[in-house]
């Protein structure tokens, strides 16, 4: 399973019934084990650990290698690109570049959030893990429709009925349906650019807001949220050129042909999708505590 921590989860934060009520305990697994991993081998997970609902059931068994902590943590907090961004800077660079496996099992055969339940709970008990949520107002990029009423041609209402498995089977091609959409739902998937530098996103029945909350705020370095007022699930393919993070590559000017619409652009054309500038009021992570793994 390839890192992708562009495309983080829309998140879902723990809430209390009242202030005074102590949070009910979490479900954990059976038999768990944590281990630090020091190879090279690419990271792989029998559970897709990220943002949408693609999940194939497993009988409770959790098996993940060489991840770093960080993407444990977004998997069980399901946790957007805005809670990534603004949780980022409190974490001590070993959770972002140690790597860990689990190997776990639970009764039953567990669904995917349960598993990220699990995976509360299995943190908080080897590495300590406490974190909490809180409301702050931040300035944040709004999705709105560029002409009320209209989609973009990349962008449309998910038609109810017709195949639309919530599993994904680990083939090197993704398999698509009419349109070049992906055939599994659910998630936002990477898939093969038309431009050899482009990024190249889609996704079947998935709500605005989960594609708001998952696409990438380095592009605009606020996070986004869904104003569009579209209601029920959408399917969309989105390709652009990611801004340049560092210094130009040596060597000749790329290729005008080879290169591809900005982030703006994209989902101007694409999508019919313009960015306006506002404020919001978003739950944030904030995290308390953290050790470095307790052995098992």
């Amino acid at each position: 399973m390839k890192l992708l921590p562009s495309l983080l989860a829309a998140g879902v934060l723990s809430t209390y019934a009242h202030a005074q009520t102590a949070p009910a305990k979490l479900p954990a697994f059976d038999v768990a084990s944590v281990k630090a991993n020091k190879s090279d081998d690419p990271p792989f997970a029998n559970i897709p650990l990220g943002p949408g609902a693609v999940f194939t059931p497993t009988g409770g068994l959790l098996s993940a290698k060489n991840f770093p902590l960080i993407q444990y943590i977004l998997f069980a907090w399901k946790m957007s690109a805005t809670e990534f961004m603004n949780l980022r800077p409190q974490l001590p660079e070993w959770v972002m570049t140690d790597r860990f496996d689990v190997q776990a099992r639970a009764e039953d055969n567990p669904d995917k959030d349960t598993f990220r339940l699990m995976v509360r709970s299995l943190l908080a008990e080897r590495f300590k893990l406490a974190m909490r949520s809180e409301k702050r107002e931040i300035p944040v990029s709004a999705f709105v429709l560029a002409t009320p009423g209209r989609l973009g041609p990349q962008l449309r209402l998910h038609s109810a009925g017709g195949d639309c498995p919530r599993s994904a089977d680990p083939a090197p091609t993704l398999p698509t349906v009419s349109g070049g959409y992906p055939a599994p739902c659910g998630g936002i998937f990477g898939m093969p650019p038309e431009k050899p530098a482009d990024q190249r996103i889609a996704a079947r029945d998935i709500t605005m807001d989960f594609l708001a909350r998952s696409l990438p705020t380095t592009e605009t370095n606020r996070p986004f949220v869904d104003h569009t007022g579209l209601k029920g699930t959408i399917d969309f393919i989105l390709e652009w050129l990611p801004a340049r993070t560092g210094p130009a590559p040596a060597g000749p000017e790329p290729d005008p042909d080879q290169s591809g619409l900005t982030f703006q652009e994209a989902l101007a054309k694409q999508l019919g999708i313009k960015l306006e500038s506002t404020k919001a009021q978003l739950e944030v992570l904030v995290l308390d505590h953290v050790e470095h793994l307790t052995e098992n």
